[in-house]
C-alpha cells in the first residue's frame, strides 16, 4: 500500500497525544537521562580533567559501575523498542490503555532480536553514509520498519530485515523524504543544547538534550508506527495482514 506521508505525520502525532504516548515519553525521558549520565560518568572517570568544562550531568558512582549501567541501558533500549512498537501500532481507541501483554509477550526473544537487528541496521546505515551519503539514506528507508516487524509480527533477525525491505518497496522516495525531515528536525533541536555548552553550561545543555530529544523522537516513533500501519495494510494493527503473532491485548490487565 502506498504511504501517505502527510497522513502519517498527522495521525502519528495524534497517537503520541494519548495516555500511551505520555507513558512512552516518560520512559524515554528516564532512558535518555540514564544514557547521558552514565556515559558522562564513564568519560569523567577516564579523563577527570574533562569534568566541569565539557561534561555535564554525572552519577555519584565509579566509572566501572557507570559502565555497567551504560551497557544495561543500551540493552533496555531494545526492550523499549519492542514495547513501543506494540503500543503505538494499536487502534487509536485503545491508546488510552496500556495492557501488560505489551511488555510480557515473548519479550526476551523479541528484545534479543531487536538488539541484534538494530546493530546490523546501524552498521549497514553507517557504512552507507560513509559511501557518498546516498546509500545511507536508501538503507535507512529500506530498514525503516524493522522495529515493527519484530515487535508486531514477531519475526526473527533475517525475517525482520527482509520484511522491512519488502514493505519499503514502492515507498522508498517518501521514506527517504521522511528520514531527511527527521534528520533536519534533529539538527534544529540540537541547536539549543549546543549553544548552552558553548556558554559553559554543560549541565543545562544535558537537560535540554534529554528533554528536546525525547520530545522529538516520541513523535518520530508515533509517525513511524502510522507509516508502518499504512504500508502493511493493517487495520490499525488488528486487521488486514496481521499475523497470529500479533499481541492480543483485549483481556490483558493494564499497567
Amino acid at each position: 500500500m502506498a504511504l501517505r506521508l502527510t497522513n502519517a505525520i498527522l495521525d502519528g502525532s495524534r497517537r503520541v497525544l494519548t495516555r500511551t504516548g505520555g507513558l512512552l515519553f516518560v520512559v524515554l525521558l528516564v532512558h535518555e537521562t540514564l544514557l547521558i549520565t552514565s556515559l558522562n560518568t564513564v568519560v569523567t572517570a577516564a579523563d577527570p580533567a574533562a569534568m566541569g568544562d565539557v561534561i555535564g550531568l554525572t552519577l555519584p558512582v565509579s566509572g566501572t559501575v557507570a559502565g555497567v549501567l551504560l551497557a544495561g541501558t543500551l540493552v533496555l533500549n531494545a526492550v523499549y523498542f519492542v514495547v513501543l512498537s506494540r503500543a503505538f501500532a494499536r487502534p487509536k481507541s485503545q491508546l488510552s490503555s496500556f495492557p501488560a501483554d505489551l511488555v510480557t509477550h515473548r519479550i526476551g526473544r523479541a528484545s534479543l532480536t531487536m538488539l541484534v537487528s538494530g546493530c546490523l541496521v546501524l552498521l549497514a546505515v553507517m557504512v552507507g553514509f560513509a559511501f557518498l551519503f546516498l546509500p545511507g539514506l536508501f538503507l535507512s528507508a529500506c530498514f525503516f520498519f524493522v522495529i515493527f516487524t519484530i515487535g508486531i509480527e514477531d519475526r526473527g533477525v533475517i525475517g525482520s530485515l527482509k520484511r522491512s525491505w519488502g514493505l519499503s518497496q514502492g515507498n522508498r522516495l517518501r521514506l527517504v523524504a521522511l528520514v531527511v525531515i527527521i534528520g533536519i528536525s534533529s539538527t534544529v533541536v540540537s541547536f539549543a543544547p549546543t549553544l548552552l555548552r558553548m556558554v559553559d553550561a554543560p549541565v543545562l545543555g544535558d537537560f535540554a538534550t534529554i528533554l528536546l530529544n525525547s520530545a522529538l523522537f516520541i513523535f518520530v516513533y508515533g509517525i513511524m508506527a502510522e507509516a508502518y500501519l499504512q504500508v502493511s495494510e493493517r487495520d490499525t494493527g488488528l486487521g488486514g495482514t496481521s499475523t497470529s503473532a500479533t499481541v492480543d491485548t483485549r483481556s490483558s490487565p493494564e499497567i
